[in-house]
This record gives C-alpha cells, structure tokens and sequence, in this order.
C-alpha cells in the first residue's frame, strides 16, 4: 500500500510542476526530473520525434550525466532507424487496440529474438555507464510525439514490469502537460507576432524596447530603433486591391527580416498598416545605420512600392539623455518624418540631422499618434 501511495504522490507531484512550467524548457525540464525521481533513476532525459527530419532531437538531460551530454543540448540526435520502437515496435501495439506502453531495456543483451531488443540503446547505455532504462513512448494528439528516458546505473535493481507500466503513466501526465505549455505559447506567439508578416507586432516592441532602455540606463548598452514607413501603399491598395497591398507588406516584411538579421539579436516588428520597425542592442549607431542603408536600398528594388521613409535614433549618438523607451521611440519617428518629407534615399539619423532633435520635442501638427510606447515622456 504505502508503494502505490508513494507513487501516487509523484504523480501528483510531477502534474503540479507541469502545470507550474511556463515555457517549453521549463516543461521539459519538470517531465524530466519528476519521471527520474518518480523511478528512482539517476538520469532522465525528454526527446521528441522530428518526423520531417527521420530523428529524434533530445530536448533535455536531467541528473548524472555522462561526457558529452548537456542539460539542454543544441544537437543531441539520434537517426529513428537506430531507435525504431518508436515508429514499429509501438505502432504494431496499437494496431490491435492497445495504449502505447513502456518497455525497459539492460546493459545486457536479451536472448536472440525478442521482441523489443534494440542492439543501439544497448551499445548507448554500456557507453554511457548506465544498468538499464525505461523509455515510454509521449503521445500527444493521438500520435507519437516523443519519448521520455529514464535510467538506473550499473548496479542498481533492473527495471521491471511495474516500473514500466508506471513509466508509462507518468508519460501520460507528461504529455497533458507538454501540451498545455504548447498551447500557451502558441497563445503568447500569436499576442506577440503580426498575422500578416509573421513579424513582432506593437506589442511585443513596446515590451522588448521598455527593457532594452532598463539595461541602457543599467549598464549603457546601445539601443538603436530604426522605423519605417512603406511609400506607395495606399496607391497600390487603390489601385490594385488590398489583397496585391498585402503582398507588398509580406514582402517588406522579408526584407527587414533579412536586414535584421545582419544586427545579432535584432527584433524585426510591423507597428501597424505600412509602419515597420527594427530594434537593435548592442550594435554601434554606424552599423546600425549601415543596415538602414541595406533596408532602404532592397526596399527600392522591390516591384510594386515606391521605396521607404527611414529613420533612426540611438543612444550611440549625440541625441541627449533617454530616460525612457517614449523619447527614443519619437526620435526615432521624428527621423523619419523628416526622411518622408524630403523623399530621402537614405535614413535620416536623429542627431546627425540637427533638425530633428528640435522635431522630437515640437512634432509637427497634426501629431502623430498612432502608435503609442509604454515609458514616461
């Protein structure tokens, strides 16, 4: 009795610390830890099943690690037809109706024949130090999504059939909480991301721009924004319809997508209708400038617009005291107001344009307020 209260404790533990995970790692991380405490291993690791891609990607490794292994590891795979259960061995299973259930595997090979002997987890886990492990098959959506490992050193009391047939509950409470994670950050990308362009939206600049002034004012980092306002929309719109507008969106979406990519960490956004925005931290003013140039450059070639209005502000050059994600945000808008007026080729940059400092703290009538920035003026 006291065994399947034990137990039925780790289950419920390991659904609070899903339900506790907020991102994707943190939901690895508790499936991984909760399962290997819950078995009583001493490593645990959570994989997924990249069908498009024939492998399986090992998200993450949890407890004594061997050389080579890494909490988090950027490239840990394994080719599918070294580990075939997961596409063969299980599908057989169900094929007659049965749930996908977990299988244990030892550092000794089983006699000839069996059904669930694969010559690789064998060979991986003598490498590796390790007696034996569990692997349960994660099922999401009524399709295999994954597996989570679980493994004893050598030494250690084997696996057994309980073991298993535990391993392949916990798998269970592991995967409602993999999806729940995956829903919420669907409904987090989906807040911050604009439908059209696939591009950070008002929102999320107004978050990141807020933090990036923190960390200026903390330890001096460079912040550039760079905003851009598409010429020739409302004349496509008019005249071609706003389904061949969209497309010209979708397609100065991809070029500033590609120009920011060349500033290491840049948030590339659409602000709303034909404004766009790049923010930079940690790149000088010039090479934040110099992108702009690119930007204003590919935006020019492309076929159906008439060019960008660019503008820039950032606190690597002479603009004054920015207290606040506002006061770059107007510099930044008063670039490129003046960029737009004098139909100018190339950014406008707050500070080396002596106009628009004064444009900034006195913007032109009617103001232009269509997109508001948290921060104080």
């Amino acid at each position: 009795m006291g065994g399947e209260d034990a137990r039925l404790r780790a289950v419920v533990s390991l659904a609070q610390a899903m339900a506790a995970a907020h991102t994707p790692r943190e939901s690895w991380r508790a499936a991984a830890l909760g399962a290997r405490d819950a078995l009583g291993g001493n490593f645990a690791a959570l994989s997924v099943w990249e069908r498009e891609l024939g492998r399986l990607r090992v998200l993450v490794n949890e407890g004594e690690r061997a050389d080579g292994e890494e909490e988090f590891p950027d490239d840990e795979t394994y080719p599918v037809h070294q580990f075939p259960e997961i596409t063969e061995f299980l599908h057989e299973r169900w094929a007659g109706g049965g749930e996908p259930n977990a299988w244990v595997e030892t550092a000794v090979a089983p006699p000839e024949g069996d059904a669930g002997y694969c010559h690789e987890r064998v060979t991986a886990l003598r490498r590796r130090g390790r007696g034996c492990c569990v692997v349960a098959p994660i099922v999401l959506h009524g399709r295999a999504w994954g597996e989570l490992y679980v493994a004893r050193p050598v030494g250690a009391p084997v696996f057994d059939a309980a073991d298993a047939d535990f391993a392949t509950v916990l798998a269970s409470v592991a995967a409602a909480g993999i999806s729940q994670t995956e829903r919420l950050e669907e409904v987090r990308r989906l807040a911050f991301t604009d439908p059209l362009t696939g591009l950070a939206n008002r929102r999320a600049v107004d978050m990141h721009l807020d933090e990036a002034i923190e960390l200026h004012r903390a330890d001096d980092s460079v912040v550039s924004l760079v905003v851009c306002d598409l010429n020739g929309l409302k004349r496509v719109n008019d005249t071609l319809g706003h389904a061949v507008g969209d497309r010209l969106l979708e397609r100065f979406g991809s070029v500033l997508s590609l120009c920011g990519a060349m500033l290491p960490g840049a948030l590339a956004a659409r602000l709303g209708g034909d404004e766009f925005c790049l923010l930079a931290v940690g790149p000088t003013a010039d090479e934040v400038v110099a992108v702009g140039e690119q930007l204003c450059l590919r935006a020019g070639e492309l076929e159906l617009g008439e060019g960008v209005a660019c503008g820039v502000a950032s606190t690597g050059d002479p603009i004054g005291e920015v207290r606040s994600a506002r006061r770059l945000f107007r510099l930044a808008d008063a670039a490129q107001y003046r960029a737009k007026a004098a139909r100018s080729a190339k950014p406008v940059v707050a500070g080396r344009d002596g106009a628009v400092l004064r444009l900034a703290d006195a913007p032109p009538s009617p103001p232009r307020d269509r997109r508001r920035f948290r921060g104080r003026g």
